[in-house]
């Protein structure tokens, strides 16, 4: 097993800084702190589980990392997170990633300086130096909704495969084929997982295959309207759009009425994977996917709240409902 020694050795520092950088003190420089994380990832070091317990105290605090707080999603989210801690006797610091992964990654450091109890985390890519260092710490750690490969942390999320096959389920009943699909970046995890079902399930449900139907925002309405922009100057007809989260779904419909006017984006069906509170008021109303948030919130605060007490957790996927409110009701 790797220790700090090997890790200070590999990245070319002293056993001083080393120790600074894993314990997530701001007194490094950024090249050091880079080369030490690079290099713990690279050995696998774990900290040392009961000298770390003999220097820490428990704080009753909990870290929570969010994807964006503007998106509706992750603000029920993390309300439900705040109250489930409290009902466990503890508090809970939230930071807002912004999508960004490096500002995950500034708050996770700043996280572990905090000396909290425990993380939640609602990655924005895929394994980064500092994560693997984060987990490698032996600080007890549970994904929110979206996973890394190569962590082993319990996930508490959405069920994304069923939450596609009630999409594709709905389009097979509206009569469509041409369906326009905006996913997300690949590089998360909701957003390669919505993509594989609807691209495993679509030939099976009648909807074309045809990729120039395809294309991918960044999860914001503004790269999803983007994205819109794309596929409209390409000129493929199509009679629905799935957008692949709700902000998504904004951006789309953003660039739909700004290209087409009103009344013709208003005859393409749109359907959303997330539902926001304006859906049903819009013209016509969209239908969508709903993510249980408040029990994805609840459930990561539970399995945390297991690990740190040595208590085992093994994650959960929370299935999705769908709310249909296409005119006819069909």
């Amino acid at each position: 097993m790797a220790t700090i020694k090997d890790v200070a050795a590999r990245a070319g520092v002293s056993l001083g800084t080393a120790s600074r950088v894993l314990s997530g003190s701001s007194q490094t420089s950024a090249d050091s702190r880079s080369r030490v994380l690079t290099a713990a990832a690279e050995l696998g070091y774990v900290a040392n589980g009961p000298a770390r317990s003999l220097r820490r105290a428990r704080t009753d605090v909990l870290g929570l990392v969010v994807s964006d707080i503007r998106n509706p999603f992750f603000s029920e989210l993390a309300h439900a997170a705040e109250q489930e801690a409290r009902s466990h006797g503890y508090t809970v610091l939230l930071a807002n990633a912004n999508e960004d992964a490096e500002q995950a990654d500034t708050y996770l450091q700043t996280f572990a300086g905090q000396r909290v109890d425990g993380l939640l985390f609602s990655p924005q890519s895929t394994l980064s130096p500092r994560l693997a260092a984060t987990a490698a710490s032996g600080l007890p750690l549970v994904f929110l909704n979206r996973t890394v490969e190569g962590i082993d942390a319990p996930l508490y999320g959405t069920d994304n495969a069923q939450g596609v096959e009630q999409v594709l389920t709905w389009l097979q009943r509206r009569g469509h084929r041409d369906v326009v699909f905006i996913g997300g970046p690949e590089e998360i995890s909701t957003g390669a997982e919505r993509r594989a079902a609807y691209l495993a399930g679509r030939q099976a449900y009648g909807i074309s295959t045809d990729d120039r139907l395809l294309d991918a925002g960044d999860f914001l309405a503004d790269g999803a309207a983007e994205a819109m922009y794309r596929i409209l100057d390409r000129g493929i007809t199509f009679t629905a759009v799935f957008g692949a989260n709700g902000l998504t779904t904004l951006g789309a419909v953003r660039a739909l009425r700004e290209r087409l006017g009103t009344e013709q984006a208003g005859r393409i069906e749109i359907v959303s994977f997330d539902d926001l509170d304006w859906f049903e008021f819009a013209s016509p109303p969209i239908s969508a996917v709903r993510n249980d948030a408040s029990s994805i919130g609840r459930l990561g605060v539970r399995g945390l709240v297991d690990l740190i007490a040595g208590r085992p957790a093994s994650g959960r996927r929370v299935p999705t409902s769908f709310i249909d409110r296409a005119a006819d009701g069909s």
